[in-house]
């Protein structure tokens, strides 16, 4: 067997052809050309968004969105410490404080349950991370949102096309950020989307995105000419990204389903292990359909997930570990957070393992995969604490 990597960028055949129609039509390659616009348009009609801007990375539609509300020096914005770096870069370096929240056992999101108890007068904004494409609780954290005039930032970076009671997420908060990053369902290499649902934040977004400028109004005859108006950035991809991203889009369902079974795939070859409590597996909500993102285990310790991963890496199987909690990093900490803040967080990341995951994943490497890991567990080694 060769070696299985832990992902594989994977295309749908007409990547290429865009991209030579890109520049042999002349159509703008720099960021807002025909592509985009098919892009965005095509998002905003299949979510059901009110406005889509496609940005360089969903880190930037993160801090697009911090600046669109303001963030300032001592505003705090509530997320779960179980989450990239990203989701709490954009408001720190808008001078904003991440306050972070623990998470659920069952879907490993934000437990909403205890977000209302960290709301202070200086909470600006929520932000729900949709761990593995299933969604928050996003009822009450809406209605909590709601009750104390907050806005809610959706990082749904890994739940493109999931939703949540048949709404898309990105779409449910105030403002929703999307990922292409080539590990994503739907990639370009680098990219992202800011979504936005509150029609105020439509014109100034399309500044903030334009570096600052109203060249967008220019384009469409409303100045004659454009400026500097207000504070921004370069957040445009290339219309070459958008090219190759708009071949993806155009088989989302398509691409959704081999996952699905992909996922399924693991999840049913698991099911006894699971029974046997030798190992979890992720948790769907009835209200939630997946996108399928991921599929990752928790084992008994730590110590027995590094040992997996020795084990499939001897085999030249790569797995991964995920987050190491915000609170309990280097940076976390200087925030003055602690080891055993946030419990629930910290068991959850020392016990997790991602197994590989693409959508050109064989039968055959993910039989390799699954028979490795029942064979691990089975030995008896993975009961060692």
């Amino acid at each position: 067997m060769h070696k299985i990597p832990f992902n594989k960028p994977s295309f749908t055949g007409k990547e290429l052809e865009y991209i030579q129609d890109a520049i042999l039509n002349k159509w703008h390659i720099s960021g807002d050309g025909y592509y985009t616009k098919k892009c965005q348009e095509l998002m905003e009609k299949k979510f059901s968004a009110k406005k889509v801007l496609l940005t360089t990375s969903c880190t930037h539609a993160l801090e697009m969105a911090a600046m669109l509300l303001d963030l300032k020096e001592g505003d705090e914005i509530i997320m779960p410490s179980y989450t990239f770096v990203s989701t709490a870069n954009a408001c720190m370096l808008r001078g904003a404080q991440p306050i972070f929240v623990d998470i659920r056992k069952d879907t490993k999101n934000i437990d909403e349950n205890l977000i209302e108890e960290k709301i202070t007068d200086r909470t600006k904004a929520i932000v729900p991370v949709h761990y593995a494409g299933v969604a928050c609780e996003m009822d009450q954290i809406m209605q909590v949102a709601k009750k104390h005039k907050l806005y809610v930032i959706e990082d749904a970076a890994q739940g493109v096309s999931s939703k949540y009671k048949n709404k898309y997420l990105g779409t449910i908060g105030t403002l929703g950020c999307f990922s292409f990053h080539e590990t994503k369902n739907f990639i370009c290499g680098e990219g992202g989307a800011l979504v936005i649902n509150d029609e105020r934040f439509i014109e100034r977004a399309e500044i903030i995105r334009e570096k600052g400028t109203n060249r967008n109004k220019f384009f469409r005859g409303e100045v004659d000419k454009y400026t500097w108006v207000d504070i921004g950035s370069s957040y445009l991809p290339s219309d070459l990204l958008a090219a190759f991203l708009y071949a993806q889009f155009e088989k989302i369902d398509e691409i959704t389903h081999i996952r699905k079974r992909i996922y399924n795939r693991y999840l049913q070859s698991f099911e006894d292990l699971s029974k046997e409590q030798n190992i979890e597996v992720p948790f769907i909500p009835e209200d939630c359909e997946s996108n399928y993102h991921m599929f990752y285990i928790l084992l008994k310790s730590e110590e027995v997930r590094h040992k997996l991963i020795e084990s499939l890496r001897a085999k030249d199987i790569t797995s991964v570990f995920h987050y190491v909690p915000l609170h309990t990093s280097p940076m976390g900490k200087s925030l003055g957070y602690k080891e055993g803040d946030l419990p629930v967080t910290e068991i959850i990341s020392k016990r997790l393992i991602r197994l590989s995951f693409f959508k050109d994943l064989t039968i055959e490497e993910q039989e390799c995969i699954i028979n490795c890991v029942k064979s691990f567990v089975n030995t008896g080694k993975a009961l060692t604490k």
